[in-house]
């Protein structure tokens, strides 16, 4: 029995260690030629955006393509981050710094960030739905790459705006 479980054990991680080679191979890096700057596009991405209206206090969820579902919400303890709320943070340009999950689909909420993490459970879908302010309000959104190549992130992202650099970076919208 003993030698069944090990080997059971050795095999187990035999197939862990092939499956995570298999994902580095996946590994997206481009340089920026404006920069210079590795673009590492693995891990936490660094989503900048710009929306239609003012909906940094709204809550954003992920609609289906054909903006006819939500496919992807919140839990009410899921609008934190770092211990506290997690609104967008301000950029240059109109520009927002996404700390919540935005993408091209998003859709937000009339619900606040506050009354959203107050809730003991989620709202149904359908009621979550009838909610929407806006279907597509994402006018640009950008991906700067991974969040930890950046040294000071308010800053070089500031900078990246500013000086027009965001042509060198992927334009998902």
């Amino acid at each position: 029995m003993r030698k069944v479980t090990l080997i059971f054990v050795l095999a187990l991680t035999i197939v862990a260690l092939v499956c995570c080679k298999t994902k580095e191979k996946g590994v997206q890096s481009a340089t920026t030629p404006a920069n210079g700057v590795q673009v590492n596009y693995t891990g936490p991405p660094t989503i900048i955006y710009k929306t239609k209206g003012d909906y940094s206090k709204n809550v954003p969820v992920t609609l289906s393509a054909d903006k006819s579902k939500i496919i992807s919400y919140p839990a009410p303890k899921d609008v934190f981050y770092n211990g506290r709320l997690a609104y967008p943070t301000p950029l240059s340009k109109g520009f927002l710094l996404d700390n919540r999950g935005v993408s091209v689909n998003t859709a937000f909420l009339k619900m606040t960030y506050e009354e959203y993490s107050k809730l003991q459970d989620v709202p149904k879908l359908d009621v979550m739905y009838g909610q929407i302010i806006d279907k597509d309000p994402i006018t640009e959104i950008y991906n700067l790459g991974n969040k930890g190549s950046f040294k000071d992130p308010i800053n070089d992202i500031n900078k990246v705006i500013d000086q027009n650099q965001l042509k060198t970076y992927k334009k998902l919208k």
